[in-house]
């Protein structure tokens, strides 16, 4: 069977939400008679509204198909609207169906993964992330970065480190030189 490949967008990143380039990319090219190929029906939301509402947007107003790789003989939306109205209402039992299950799976998993790492702190082998130290490096890429010698994007490559851990460091390291320098003007005062 010969497929035009029209679009094809990879999405690779975590389902938590939708901000994810390559699904808006998807959503915003996805035109009518258009197939939608996903890995699995999660990658549409981690919770039911927010699969259903997916689901419907693009089966529905977009008026496109979407076929879940994991579970193709269930979740083929042409085989939902080959029936007609019947189609229509067996589809909607199984998304809610299907919908509940993953988001359910989803609460399961974060609950056993908060369990592990208060047993693994109990026993002392969970400490979390390395923290980024700032350390020599960190403050002559912060000087570089404050003299407009660098930009922040080339600052948090040279520091491997990504947006918000370098902003939260460099909140870290300012509000410690106006400690360090009331400090001073505070001991040089007593003198």
């Amino acid at each position: 069977m010969h497929q035009n490949h029209r679009y094809i967008f990879v999405d690779k990143q975590s389902g938590k939400d939708f901000n994810r380039l390559e699904y808006q990319l998807m959503k915003r090219f996805c035109e009518e008679g258009d197939l939608v190929y996903i890995d699995s029906l999660d990658r549409l939301g981690r919770n039911y509204d927010g699969i259903i509402t997916e689901w419907k947007h693009i089966t529905r107003i977009v008026n496109a198909n979407i076929v879940c790789l994991d579970n193709e003989t269930l979740f083929d939306s042409r085989k939902f609207k080959s029936m007609g109205d019947i189609g229509k209402l067996m589809e909607d039992q199984f998304l809610s169906l299907l919908s509940y299950v993953a988001e359910q799976e989803r609460k399961k998993i974060k609950q056993r993964q908060a369990e592990g790492i208060i047993i693994a702190k109990s026993q002392g082998k969970y400490k979390g992330r390395k923290k980024i130290e700032i350390d020599y490096k960190f403050e002559t890429i912060y000087f570089r970065w404050k003299s407009k010698e660098i930009t922040a994007t080339r600052a948090m490559d040279l520091l491997e480190v990504k947006r918000n851990t370098f902003y939260r460091r460099v909140k870290e390291y300012e509000t410690n030189l106006k400690w360090q320098v009331k400090q001073n003007i505070m001991s040089q005062s007593n003198s």
